[in-house]
């Protein structure tokens, strides 16, 4: 499924250690190009048979043995790249993989770049650009649910829905230009091509993919949650009840926390970066101040608040205040602790504004439903079966194929226009072929490879 057409991989043969740094059980040493047989020859002495899993010595410069393992060989076009590639399966250690890899580098390979063999994959039509960025993101992924997503996306069935929609948008427009050659032929062609019905078929194709493309979105990006509050408002102790241990150092004297905590969260399969802050008071203490200058900071860049106020407490001035400068676009709850203390029973009140969620840490009660509030605030739904990872880009592409849609959808309804109307599906069908790379540019995919793992 490969969107490279016309591009053409480089000739040259690359190497580099494709497992992470630090010692280990196994590592590997991947090579891909033309060099390959030769490289593999040398090291391991012999012509390895293809696709099968040899136990081999692999030799030094002057022969000595350097380890023993497993070498595997795919010729290519049949590999990964495209290209023939070797990969040798060594003791994990750094120095281990380290000679392997010199090695492969006085045989006549370079050092690859961060992501070029999945480039090279892109290149040779092995994978589209989708599945080259849904590697990253498998590889990358904090949750269960988004190497899921990842692994979909890999297989292709992103790319599926893309090129569902880019050949029936090709299929609209070779109806509407034949027709525009020949309209006088065929009197009654137009009635019976029914170009309405058709763009609404194609809107609903992309209005849906859309909905499951902002969904893979935020299992890729995941988001950013920050409590805020009065000293003492139990900030630190909702901080270690949803992290689970104790991160924050929980104290009843006002001004402990100084800065911002942050720690990654599981929630119920979206990754949260949840961020505890430092008290927000009027005070003469110069690092309190910074620390709550840091609070918000923090704020401002959060996709979710959680604005903390004791149960057994008023909204004081400065929640009030803090609730009138966060920004619009900022979805906030407002958590009410400590309701051990009036002995009632938890409970959510979303006709308030914004919703209230009735906590308590020491007892864990009304923690779930401020879990069910977090990932309802943030449209992450309750089931993501089905779902592929996607990112910004994507979800930018497919906003601009909807928009060039909306635009030819009146002309053809009213039949008119019709020249104008193939325009816009001709931009429309741009925009996907920039999702799958079959056409994009040196600049985004230098931007897309070059965040890639080295080997990767």
């Amino acid at each position: 499924m490969g969107g490279a057409a016309g591009r053409h991989a480089p000739l040259d043969t690359i190497a580099a250690v494709a497992t992470a740094a630090g010692d280990a059980a196994i590592g590997v040493v991947r090579v891909s190009g033309p060099q390959v047989p030769e490289i593999a020859a040398a090291v391991l002495g012999r012509s390895p048979a293809p696709r099968h899993a040899a136990y081999a010595g692999f030799r030094d410069v002057d022969g000595r043995l350097i380890d023993r393992g497993i070498a595997l060989y795919f010729p290519g076009p049949d590999s990964a790249t495209g290209e023939d590639v070797l990969e040798l399966q060594a003791h994990g250690g750094h120095v281990v993989l380290h000679l392997l890899l010199t090695r492969a580098l006085q045989l006549g390979a370079r050092l690859a770049r961060p992501g070029e063999f999945a480039e090279r994959a892109y290149f040779n039509g092995k994978i589209d650009l989708a599945q080259a960025e849904a590697i990253a993101d498998l590889v990358s992924a904090h949750t269960g649910q988004a190497a899921r997503a990842a692994s979909a996306s890999l297989q292709g069935e992103f790319s599926r829905r893309v090129q569902s929609m880019a050949n029936a948008v090709d299929a609209l427009r070779a109806e509407i230009e034949a027709w525009l050659d020949f309209p006088d032929e065929e009197p009654g062609r137009i009635a019976s091509c029914d170009f309405r019905s058709r763009g609404a078929l194609i809107r609903t194709q992309i209005e849906s993919t859309l909905r499951a493309a902002r969904a893979g979105q935020l299992l890729h990006d995941g988001i950013g949650v920050v409590l805020l509050g009065r000293p003492n408002a139990g900030k630190s102790s909702l901080f270690n009840c949803m992290l689970g241990r104790e991160r924050a150092i929980v104290s009843p004297h006002p001004g402990t926390t100084r800065d911002t905590l942050e720690a990654r969260i599981d929630l119920n399969g979206l990754s949260v970066e949840l961020t505890d802050t430092a008290g927000l008071r009027e005070t003469a203490d110069d690092v309190e101040r910074e620390g709550m200058r840091r609070a918000e900071g923090a704020m401002a860049g959060a996709h979710h608040v959680l604005l903390l106020v004791p149960a057994d407490e008023d909204y004081g001035q400065a929640d009030l205040a803090l609730l009138a400068r966060l920004a619009p676009a900022i979805t906030v709850t407002v958590v009410r602790t400590k309701i051990d203390r009036l002995a009632r029973a938890p409970s959510r009140e979303p006709a308030r504004t914004p919703p209230e969620i009735y906590v308590s840490t020491q007892t864990q009660q009304g923690i779930d439903a401020l879990t069910h509030r977090i990932l309802e605030a943030c449209g992450h739904g309750a089931s993501q079966e089905g779902a592929f990872t996607a990112r910004r880009r994507h979800v930018e592409a497919l906003s601009a194929v909807g928009a060039a849609l909306e635009q030819a959808m009146p002309l053809l309804a009213e039949a008119s226009e019709m020249e104008l109307a193939a325009e816009h599906l001709r931009r429309a069908r741009r925009h996907l072929s920039a999702i799958t790379g079959e056409y994009t540019t040196e600049d985004l995919l230098g931007q897309i490879f070059s965040t890639f793992c080295i080997g990767k």
